[in-house]
């Protein structure tokens, strides 16, 4: 059970790690339902691993992460349903606001 406990978390790791790296180089958007997917199951396989192990912290962490990441989901979804509905209301996620504001701050 250990090694497979062990395996696991190195999968949730890499997982998050990979979600990370396509975001820093630009290949996946940050309000892209991919990352945000890959980010929410990392979080979700590193919280079962530290609760197995009875690492309370990074658990807890990992809840919020997933809790976050739900909730971008949502917002992802919820301006797609809009953008397709032709509503008149703007269709970019609070994450691409927050985005272009720091864009714009630091040129």
């Amino acid at each position: 059970m250990t090694a497979a406990v062990t395996a696991l978390g190195w999968v949730g790791a890499v997982a998050g790690l990979v979600a990370y790296a396509m975001v820093s180089r630009g290949k996946w958007r940050p309000d892209s339902v991919i990352f945000q997917a890959t980010n929410v199951s990392a979080a979700s396989i590193l919280m079962t691993v530290a609760a197995v192990n009875g690492v309370w912290p990074s658990a807890a962490s990992n809840i919020a992460a997933i809790a976050i990441g739900a909730n971008a989901l949502f917002v992802v979804a919820r301006a797609r349903g809009r953008k397709a509905r032709g509503s008149g209301t703007p269709s970019a996620t609070p994450v691409v606001q927050a985005e272009s504001a720091v864009r714009a701050t630091f040129r």
